[in-house]
């Protein structure tokens, strides 16, 4: 938010002489100030043109003579707002960007959105080995924080962008953890899903591709996330995982149905 800063006789002078150059109208001294900042007229009709879209016409930009960009007024989507921001950010002249836009769009409970995109998670990725990922969700006052851990970059740029575009989300914060690349982590990976899903009680898991036992590896330490059965069906999937060759440790936080609300992917 741009501050406020009280204008001396010689500030007033000196801003009437910048405007005059600028070729801009000085502020007369009785007029109420919104900004000290000096406007740059150039870049900020650049910054205007790169903002001439539908989903920015609620959008208002400054530029200040440091050529720092303030954005503010409304969007309907998250994704808008980064949008703006990576487009003014772009616009020459202009050397840092203040994001204030506010977004609209409809308002939903922080339990109906976080069950909706919980289930939008699920299906994410699905072919491309989804189960090695497990990205929580939590809402709060519409900021969605999504956290856990994500097998690649392609994995958690995916999930981002998808939150990003889901009308009631305000803001969201980032907290994703990519696995490390490794070799070894990989076919750990692909042990432990084999053992897992190769028992006869754990099988039915993978009818669902969106309710899988997850699997995360970092660096020879497993995750077990999602949500099970039975107690034994999460000791099971826990002994399973265990007794792969080159295992570490394993964290157990599979859910069993009707013990917790489940968060995650």
């Amino acid at each position: 938010m741009s501050r406020k800063i009280g204008i001396s006789g010689t500030a007033t002078l000196v801003t009437a002489l910048a405007a005059t150059l600028l070729g801009v109208p000085a502020t007369s001294h009785a007029m109420p100030m919104t900004s000290a900042f000096v406007q740059d007229s150039g870049v900020a009709n650049d910054v205007a043109k790169k903002l001439d879209k539908k989903q920015f016409k609620s959008v208002t930009a400054t530029v200040d003579s440091n050529g720092i960009a303030t954005l503010t007024g409304s969007v309907d989507l998250y994704e808008y707002k980064m949008d703006a921001g990576k487009r003014v950010q772009k616009v020459k002249g202009v050397t840092g960007v203040r994001n204030e836009i506010q977004v609209a769009g409809p308002t939903t409970s922080d339990a109906e959105l976080q069950q909706k995109i919980v289930e939008k998670l699920q299906y994410d990725r699905v072919g491309y080995g989804n189960l090695f990922n497990a990205i929580s969700v939590n809402v709060q006052n519409g900021v969605v924080t999504l956290a856990g851990h994500a097998r690649t970059d392609v994995d958690k740029d995916s999930a981002l962008a998808l939150v990003s575009t889901y009308p009631g989300v305000k803001d969201v914060v980032d907290e994703i953890e990519v696995d490390p690349t490794s070799i070894m982590d990989d076919q750990t990976r692909m042990a432990v899903a084999r053992a897992v899903y190769g028992s006869s009680t754990l099988q039915k898991y993978a009818i669902d591709p969106a309710k899988p036992i997850r699997i995360s590896v970092q660096n020879g330490h497993v995750e077990l996330s999602g949500v099970v059965d039975s107690q034994a069906d999460k000791d099971m999937a826990y002994m399973k995982a265990n007794q792969v060759p080159g295992v570490f440790s394993v964290k157990n936080d599979l859910q069993v149905v009707g013990t917790s609300t489940e968060k995650s992917k």
